[in-house]
């Protein structure tokens, strides 16, 4: 099975069983043999993509254990695999009341995807300080939280098809937007907000040592009117390259060489600790699965010596905009630059 599409460039089958807790028994009490057999149950139906069938036994599984933490908790996080935000926040609310410890709990986590989600930004706040983040502003501020400072991580867009990880900013615990610009089979553009999952799947480490989480995408949670465009550049040079890019940067739009930045990943590979920095001279990188010698993207494999003139680039930018970037960026360098077969592609 294809891990999709994977980005090179700077920071700029889902394993559902991992978020579900399965305690059968607390110092308090032992859950009965019926719970575990219905919650038991409804894990295998997960699995299976059986979520109203597997609702009905996790429903059945909290009215025989109403006490349990964990019985809304499963229950708030199938409502999250459904997308039903309203009933994960339900869900999740009586999870948390019924914890008994302080912070940390990962019940508090989904409660604030779910917040999220919903944009109710008061309980986001509470649920990430009871997990134990630290939120700017005061304790009454009802805002959207922001300035949480989170940094860089990658993002898996839709981690149920055509998978494809790409860089982003993370503007709290459970939203990241995007800054790569997303192959048209993703659906998806620069500038897009999108809700994701708190387990990583995978990360990205780069020359300088750092490591990146990557997260599952759980929905868009905010369009971006730029469109995604795909050119064919002729660029002498990567410094021809890298001119259109900066000049995409300095109009506050992007443009990315995907001969360059996009690699294919199997599933297994997607998922572990990848490097995102393609090497130099005869390295080939054995975890790239597309096919050398072709431009375009899934194919920028060389000996590391031949720079190919010949690039497919995405470009996000407005109508009205990108054919006068295109032609600027040619006019700088008549001798070195050009382009040809422009396409809005997403």
């Amino acid at each position: 099975m294809s891990g999709g599409a994977d980005r090179y460039s700077r920071p700029s089958e889902r394993n559902w069983q991992a978020g579900i807790v399965r305690i059968f028994g607390k110092g308090r009490h032992r859950p009965s043999a019926s719970w575990r057999q219905a919650t038991d149950r409804a894990f295998t139906l997960i699995g299976d993509g059986r979520y109203e069938d597997a609702g009905a036994l996790l429903t059945r599984a909290a009215d025989l254990e109403p006490w349990l933490s964990e019985s809304w908790f499963n229950l708030a996080l199938l409502h999250k695999f459904r997308h039903d935000w309203e009933q994960a926040r339900a869900a999740g609310l009586r999870a948390v009341a019924l914890l008994d410890r302080d912070t940390g709990a990962p019940d508090w986590w989904n409660v604030g995807i779910a917040a999220t989600a919903l944009q109710d930004w008061p309980l986001a706040r509470r649920a990430w300080q009871a997990y134990g983040l630290k939120v700017p502003g005061p304790a009454t501020d009802s805002g959207e939280p922001l300035g949480m400072d989170l940094g860089s991580a990658a993002v898996r867009l839709s981690p149920e098809g055509e998978a494809e990880v790409v860089w982003g900013r993370r503007l709290d615990p459970a939203r990241i937007e995007v800054l790569s610009i997303p192959l048209p089979s993703s659906g998806r553009r620069w500038g897009e907000v999108v809700l994701h999952d708190g387990v990583p799947h995978g990360e990205r480490s780069t020359a300088a040592g750092h490591t990146y989480p990557v997260f599952d995408e759980i929905e868009l949670w905010a369009p971006s009117p730029v469109p995604t465009w795909v050119v064919l550049l002729e660029a002498a040079s990567e410094a021809d390259r890298d001119a259109l890019e900066q000049l995409a940067s300095d109009a506050g739009f992007a443009a990315e060489d995907w001969s360059s930045s996009v690699r294919l990943l199997c599933r297994m590979c997607s998922e572990s600790r990848m490097p995102s920095d393609e090497g130099e001279g005869e390295h080939l990188d054995p975890h790239d699965h597309s096919e050398p010698g072709h431009p375009g993207p899934l194919g920028h494999r060389t000996d590391g010596q031949l720079w190919v003139p010949e690039r497919e680039c995405g470009i996000a930018a407005p109508a009205s905009l990108v054919r006068g970037l295109l032609d600027g960026w040619v006019a700088d360098s008549p001798d070195s630059r050009d382009w040809r077969d422009l396409e809005e592609v997403c």
